[in-house]
């Protein structure tokens, strides 16, 4: 009777495994040697041993020793090859699944090691097998969403519009057709009317006013507005609302229908990528000047006295001085004069500023008495 003593060298990953192989005859019981007797020990190749389950690596087509970012960008190129979207192809679902597991898998440190030395069935077991003496208390299940994971890794990177538009690799057979991309699946519902084919478009802009003073405008200033916006979860279907606040930087001289626009901060949709926010500058109302470009207009009330006889009237400027302006002439109603350099900067060169224009507003009296109206005939006889 022959008795066989093994012993297992198990190795990283999908490594053959060697025997070491004693001969024992009968009658050495305790297995030491005997004058008279041979024994021998023989290393000898037994049958490999791999883990149980699926290939990942082959899932991905990628080697067994491939870093993070050879299995994103596997992932990548496999996952839109077999998305449902663009594959009608029988079994095209069931190898994006399996594609999202094994991306999942590999990516992650822990259930990667795992994987590498006893499989699927290792994972599924918790991390142990007869084999190895390592335990884990939570079993690895992978939660199938294959969609999630894919909205994940494309939104998580902001590929939406930059990939499927783009031939990154310079596969184009593999790329251009997803520039007519639908993502029916990420979106989560129905196609809504949209036909397989088209891409996933931007929203349309989301246009403010922007009210701001002339004050505001002379000095330039920075607003800070908060918007309430719809965005998308991770799992590329439900939304959730939520509040931002943008800072608008209003430069010195900026006019009425100035554009400012935050790309991509507006609302995003299941069908749609962030809308931009476009604010539109708006003068507000001023209690003393109407604005006319770089230009302030300032209405001067004078009596018909002074439009005749002369007079000073003193011009308040946006700064909060006072400016006098003498009339030594007779104004007309709707005379105008100006006060150089006292406007709002100019936008294009904001060290100079446009001009303080003084309109005046002649103030009639109601009635004049008889006595008086006798003298103003005389004395306007001659003009």
């Amino acid at each position: 009777m022959v008795l066989i003593w093994t012993q297992f060298g198990v190795k990283h990953k999908n490594v053959n495994v060697k025997c070491k192989v004693r001969v024992m005859h009968r009658d050495d019981s305790s297995g030491s040697s005997s004058s008279g007797e041979s024994k021998s020990d023989q290393e000898v190749p037994c049958l490999s041993i791999k883990p149980m389950g699926k290939d990942f690596y082959k899932v991905l087509a990628v080697p067994s020793d491939s870093n993070e970012e050879e299995i994103k960008k596997a992932y990548r190129k496999m996952a839109l090859k077999f998305h449902p979207d663009k594959n009608s192809d029988e079994g095209a679902e069931d190898r994006f699944k399996e594609i999202a597991e094994a991306y999942e898998i590999l990516t992650d440190p822990k259930k990667r090691s795992i994987y590498d030395q006893f499989g699927e069935e290792g994972l599924k077991n918790g991390g142990g097998v007869s084999m190895s003496s390592q335990t884990n208390s939570h079993p690895y299940g992978y939660h199938g969403d294959a969609h999630a994971t894919f909205s994940s890794f494309f939104r998580g990177s902001d590929h939406f519009d930059i990939f499927f538009g783009t031939d990154m690799d310079g596969e184009d057979d593999l790329f251009n057709p997803f520039s007519r991309f639908t993502f029916s699946h990420v979106a989560g519902a129905p196609d809504a009317g949209l036909r397989r084919g088209r891409r996933r478009l931007q929203g349309l802009a989301v246009v403010h006013d922007l009210l701001v003073t002339l004050e505001e405008v002379l000095h330039g200033c920075t607003k800070r507005m908060k918007i309430t916006r719809s965005r998308l979860n991770p799992d590329g279907r439900s939304l959730r609302s939520e509040d931002k606040v943008l800072n608008v930087v209003v430069k010195k001289g900026w006019g009425s229908g100035t554009k400012i626009t935050f790309p991509r901060e507006g609302d995003e949709t299941p069908n749609n990528t962030p809308a931009d926010i476009t604010f539109v500058v708006k003068d507000k109302k001023h209690s003393q000047y109407k604005r006319d470009g770089s230009n302030i207009v300032y209405k001067a009330k004078i009596t018909l006295k002074e439009a005749l006889c002369g007079c000073t009237v003193n011009v308040p400027t946006l700064d909060n001085r006072m400016m006098p302006l003498p009339c030594s002439d007779v104004i007309q109603p709707g005379a105008i004069r100006r006060l150089r350099g006292e406007g709002l900067p100019l936008h294009k060169n904001p060290s100079q500023r446009g001009d303080l224009v003084v309109e005046f507003q002649v103030i009639f009296p109601d009635r004049i008495p008889p006595q008086s109206r006798e003298i103003i005939k005389h004395s306007l006889a001659k003009c």
